[in-house]
């Protein structure tokens, strides 16, 4: 997995990473977004596209973010 959307996309939702994606990977779950991990290219059109900057690289995630590194992969199971 190259990115994962943080808490600052919970319940803020705001979607614009999901317009400027190419290849389509972001989609809506229950309480914010989910990159697939299969399907994304790492171009990170979307890291510059996030109003709530709320996605990181998953090699920049702090070992308390790592909750939704694992919440990203469950909801791709």
């Amino acid at each position: 997995m190259a990115f994962v959307i943080l808490d600052p996309c919970r319940n803020e939702k705001a979607a614009e990473c999901t317009q400027i994606c190419p290849v389509d990977c972001i989609e809506e779950g229950t309480d914010q977004y989910y990159i697939d991990p299969n399907i994304c290219i790492d171009c990170g059109a979307c890291v510059a596209a996030c109003p709530v900057n709320a996605i990181v690289d998953e090699h920049d995630l702090s070992p308390e973010q790592e909750e939704y590194l694992e919440k990203a992969e469950a909801f791709f199971g």
